[in-house]
This record gives C-alpha cells, sequence and structure tokens, in this order.
C-alpha cells in the first residue's frame, strides 16, 4: 500500500485528499445521536457548558443532567465542527473504519456488527501543526512559543469493545438500544451483511470527564478488504527519500491519518484552528509526565509514531 510520505509534499496530499467544497457539502450530511435517548438527531442542541453533549430535545437534556453533571465542565471549544469534518471525509474515516475493523475483533468473529454491537472510543486532539511549536510546549520553557499556536486535529488512540471482550466494561443498556436502531436502519439501506458499530469521539479537554460525541459507523465490504489484505503502508522519507514498509495494524493507520491531516498546509481538510489554552496544556501535562489519562495518550501516540522520534 502506498502511503502519504513522513513529510509530505503538497502535489502529493492534492492527489488523494478531498476538496474543500466537497467535504463543506457532505458535512451537512452528517448526524449526531442523542446524549440521552441516543436517536439520530437533525437539529442537535448542545449544553452550553462543556460544549461536548448533544440533545435532541429540551426533556432529553433535563432528564439527562443528573448524569451527566458531575461530568459537565467548562471548555473553551467544541469539538464538533472538527469531528464533523473528519467523518465526512472518505480517506481519513476509511483508514479509521480499517483500524476499528482490526481492533474490535471484526475480522475474527463474523457475528460482530452483525448480531451484536462493537464500539470504539476515539481518543482525539488538538496539537501544533509545527513541531517546533511542540516541542516548546512540550519542553515547558517559558516564551518557547507564542501566544497564538496553530493546531491540527490528531488521532491518539483507539479503545475497543465487543461482547466477547474479556476485563472491559460492558457498555449500559442504552448503548445497545442505539446498536439496534442503527443495525435496522442500515439493514432498510440495503447492507443486512454489513457490519455496524458505534464511534464514541472524545475530545483530549472532555477525556477525563467521559463526554462524548457518538456516531453510527458502517464498515463496508471495501474497509474488511483492505483489513483482511493487511497491505503494508510504505514510507518515503522527504529528505533522503530512502523506502521502507511498515506493517498495517490499527496503529499504522492512525499513524498514516495524522501524518495526512499534518501534511495539509493550506487548510483543505479544515482540522487546523488557533490552539486554546487547555489544549497547550494537554501537551505540557505529557511533557511533565502528569499521570492524567490525556497526557499519557498522548505520550503513548509519541512512543508510536516516527515523527516524534527525536523527542521521547
Amino acid at each position: 500500500m502506498s502511503a502519504t510520505p513522513d513529510n509530505c509534499p503538497t502535489a502529493a496530499f492534492r492527489a488523494v485528499a478531498p476538496s474543500s467544497k466537497y467535504l463543506k457539502a457532505r458535512s451537512k450530511e452528517m448526524t449526531l445521536c442523542c446524549s440521552q435517548c441516543k436517536m439520530r438527531m437533525e437539529k442537535p442542541r448542545k449544553c452550553s457548558k462543556c460544549k461536548s453533549v448533544w440533545y435532541c430535545s429540551e426533556k432529553c437534556q433535563k432528564k439527562d443532567w443528573p448524569t451527566h453533571k458531575p461530568t459537565c465542565h467548562e471548555v473553551e471549544r467544541s469539538p464538533e465542527k472538527f469531528i464533523r469534518m473528519f467523518t465526512v471525509n472518505p480517506l481519513l474515516m476509511g483508514y479509521l473504519e480499517v483500524a476499528i475493523a482490526l481492533d474490535c475483533g471484526l475480522l475474527d468473529n463474523p457475528r460482530v456488527g452483525i448480531d451484536e454491537p462493537f464500539i470504539a472510543r476515539v481518543d482525539m486532539a488538538i496539537e501544533p501543526s509545527n513541531m517546533r511549536d511542540f516541542i516548546g510546549l512540550y519542553s515547558n520553557v517559558k516564551g518557547a512559543v507564542g501566544k497564538k499556536v496553530q493546531g491540527m486535529l490528531q488521532v491518539n488512540f483507539i479503545s475497543p469493545w465487543n461482547p466477547s471482550m474479556k476485563g472491559v466494561e460492558t457498555p449500559a443498556p442504552a448503548r445497545f438500544h442505539q446498536w439496534r436502531k442503527a443495525r435496522a436502519r442500515i439493514d432498510a439501506e440495503g447492507f443486512a451483511k454489513s457490519p455496524v458499530g458505534i464511534i464514541d469521539f472524545v475530545d483530549a479537554n472532555c477525556a477525563e470527564f467521559g463526554n462524548t460525541i457518538s456516531v453510527d459507523v458502517h464498515i463496508p465490504t471495501t474497509v474488511l478488504d483492505m483489513a483482511r489484505k493487511r497491505e503494508p503502508f510504505e514510507r518515503i522519507f522527504a529528505i533522503t527519500f530512502a523506502k521502507s514498509q511498515q506493517p498495517m495494524s490499527a496503529m499504522a493507520c492512525l499513524e498514516y491519518i495524522n501524518v495526512h491531516i499534518r501534511s495539509d498546509t493550506q487548510n483543505q481538510l479544515r482540522l487546523r484552528t488557533e490552539m486554546t489554552e487547555q489544549e497547550k496544556e494537554v501537551v505540557r501535562a505529557a511533557g511533565r509526565n502528569e499521570d492524567t489519562l490525556t497526557a499519557c495518550i498522548l505520550n503513548q501516540k509519541m512512543n508510536r509514531e516516527l515523527m516524534y522520534a527525536d523527542i521521547v
């Protein structure tokens, strides 16, 4: 499998990246699931404080408040726009679906996604698009970065679940209800033989509190075929042009996604933005080796992705 180079030339990126016009048009088609009843929503309403849970009605919002209240906290930005642009991107979602198929056991158990659900928690974060800014934050040196730091979306980790996995907490009954609704909808669309599951997107600012944005996912045959073939990624190093092969795995798929987003210097994918102070603090905390979930996840990502080899 031919992959994006580690420092991808603009021409190579544009050869495979969808246009901004296409992504903007598709973003209007995406629907979220209500955090309370798990129904798909045409006009979602979000919690004004944490900006990371969504409801189909005021009734559902009030009903969920006793559960949501302990985890609700102030954030500077909602992750919804970036998750929306990510999920409508066929290249990024295609590789995320391959990673989920591998991690959630879709190839090992044909019942998963057909007769029983699978759920994938996907931890995402905004981190500096410029490695000098990343190093400046990570090293915790005062004045190493300017007040304004351009950031980009990155996929840091996948936590899989299916009913056969031992030692993993079983989801609440509402999640099974959500999956059955999604399964019925996909069946009605003519894809009864395709696995269906749930993706819980978790922003780094909300990771410690368990707030997620949930979307239904339908894994097409083409994605399952890619996962079965496990064709290795081909790396092309920008300075030496030397080539090497990286075996396909869930984490290799995430690295491909992250390199592709990093290569988007013109923000064609609409996944870049100025970083908030909360987002900068996640990187600083990782540099201090703090024992927080977000810091640990970022350090794990740095240890497995080539881009950070000179830092860790």
